[in-house]
């Protein structure tokens, strides 16, 4: 018997089952991991984040296994909005999932069109996650979460999806808060912190990437204190504002961790490539590390951090 634990969350206007998500590009574009988890189980299913367009995305090889985590660059490969909603979508409200979509744009105009071809989604998809912040598309790719005003921008642009917008921003920064401040001001509903760390790893017998686009994206384990600062800071500047964590989460302990640093829900992605049912653990786990810490509400939790720091 499971302890009595209320893990109900709530971010901004959306109240979930619990805090634990998929993280976007983690779980593909559908139920795939459906035949691991109950995936109405989770508070989300985040999907990889989807084009107005298909999108082929990035040269193999696209993932390179480091020390502390994971490199990836896929580039954002997806089958476009339209053939997501008709091929993909259904089974996957079939599980009886919550979804929040994600979209990417090379321009403000491809952000804002993905964003309307989402307004007559079904119900079950309660937000979208406006990925502001890949790194991985290569020279030339204006990364919007680099400028405040590039950033309140797209986001003023995706209302059109009629859906609470989540702003996923880059850790690539120094002026994060600022990023923040900055999308919430133009109707952003919550923020998602942190996307990948830009890094590379070469070969060191040929001098030559890894990886085939050159650089990519670090995620796993070695990014979780980052992810941590920018949701603690993040919640310091904006003590109303929803926050979702995500980087680097492999336990329920390290999903408490970055509840207590601020975030209102966290995300659980790299670790689900090792195990393909770490959601649900990261779910039990942290039932059990509330049970155990007598936590009876989620709420009795959420940005401890900032009244002992």
């Amino acid at each position: 018997m499971k302890p009595a634990v209320d893990l109900t969350a709530r971010v901004g206007t959306i109240v979930l089952p619990n805090p634990v998500m998929t993280a976007s590009g983690t779980a593909g574009h559908g139920a795939e991991l459906g035949r691991y988890v109950d995936l109405s189980s989770l508070g989300a299913v985040v999907v990889k984040s989807l084009s107005a367009e298909p999108w082929d995305g990035n040269p193999p090889p696209r993932v390179h296994g480091t020390d502390g985590g994971m490199l990836n660059s896929v580039g954002l490969q997806n089958p476009g909005v339209e053939a997501w909603l008709a091929d993909e979508l259904p089974a996957l409200v079939a599980t009886g999932a919550r979804v929040v979509a994600s979209v990417w744009g090379r321009t403000v105009e491809s952000y804002e069109k993905a964003a309307a071809m989402l307004a007559g989604a079904p119900p079950a998809v309660v937000a979208v996650e406006v990925n502001l912040s890949c790194p991985n598309l290569g020279r030339g790719h204006q990364m919007f979460a680099h400028s405040s005003d590039a950033a309140a921008e797209v986001i003023g642009a995706t209302a059109a999806c009629n859906r609470p917008r989540w702003a996923k921003l880059s850790p690539n920064v120094t002026h994060l808060t600022d990023l923040a401040g900055a999308v919430l001001a133009a109707g952003a509903e919550a923020v998602t912190l942190v996307n990948t760390v830009m890094g590379m790893a070469l070969d060191p017998a040929t001098g030559r990437p890894r990886l085939g686009a050159g650089g990519g994206g670090l995620s796993g384990p070695a990014i979780r204190p980052v992810a941590v600062r920018a949701v603690y800071e993040t919640r310091r500047a904006f003590p109303d504002a929803p926050i979702v964590g995500v980087g680097g989460i492999g336990s329920g302990e390290h999903a408490a961790e970055l509840l207590v640093a601020g975030a209102d829900a966290v995300q659980v992605g790299t670790a689900t490539f090792a195990d393909p049912r770490a959601t649900a653990r990261v779910l039990d786990e942290l039932t059990r590390w509330c049970a155990a810490h007598r936590v009876g509400h989620l709420t009795d939790l959420i940005g401890n951090a900032h009244g002992t720091a």
